[in-house]
């Protein structure tokens, strides 16, 4: 199921393109990729959660890299890569209404993950072959930090969100997806 999803993309540049091909290449050669058991890399699934009117974005804190960014997360076994990005959403913003913009994937990446410690565990450098989806969420309703992640969760423009984002590499990733999500807002709006 994932990985006809992930066939079926259409990657949008040249870094999506190499990136689509390593992870097919290693969902072929590896039964683990959903799985963090894998020490080398696995499948992650993030959201770009905006508001209904598409110019706002919903990033947390997270603890880790102390830093502003998406909320995802690791797929555990679970091939439904779109239904982790939505559980990893709630649990991680504490929003409950939050819903698919649809259920095609909005981005492709693989990105380096430099070694950490997590429950008191070492944790070593290893890749994310992450899938990005849209998903809107009700903007009145009040995000709540989930203490063990992050240390807060907030609505931000989508213009000047990335003044906030101290990870530099995140940047060109975010940048992609915000201007897919800004194609989106054109097209609902004519203009």
């Amino acid at each position: 199921m994932y990985k006809t999803q992930i066939e079926r993309y259409h990657p949008v540049n040249e870094q999506e393109k190499k990136d689509k091909q390593l992870i097919l290449a290693f969902i072929e050669k590896h039964d683990d990729v959903l799985l963090r058991d894998n020490l080398a890399a696995h499948l992650t699934s993030s959201a770009i959660v905006v508001n209904e009117s598409l110019d706002k974005v919903l990033f947390a804190h997270h603890n880790i890299y102390d830093a502003w960014g998406w909320v995802g997360g690791h797929n555990d076994g679970n091939p439904d890569l779109l239904a982790v990005a939505l559980k990893e959403a709630k649990e991680e913003t504490g929003v409950t209404r939050i819903e698919p913009y649809t259920d095609a994937i909005l981005g492709l990446d693989v990105i380096q993950v430099q070694n950490h410690r997590k429950n008191g565990a070492y944790i070593p450098d290893h890749l994310h072959l992450n899938v990005t989806f849209l998903l809107v969420a009700d903007e009145q309703e009040k995000p709540v930090h989930k203490p063990d992640e992050n240390a807060a969760v907030r609505w931000f423009d989508i213009d000047t969100v990335l003044n906030h984002v101290s990870e530099k590499r995140m940047h060109a990733i975010y940048k992609k997806l915000f201007s897919k999500v800004k194609g989106l807002k054109e097209n609902q709006t004519g203009s």
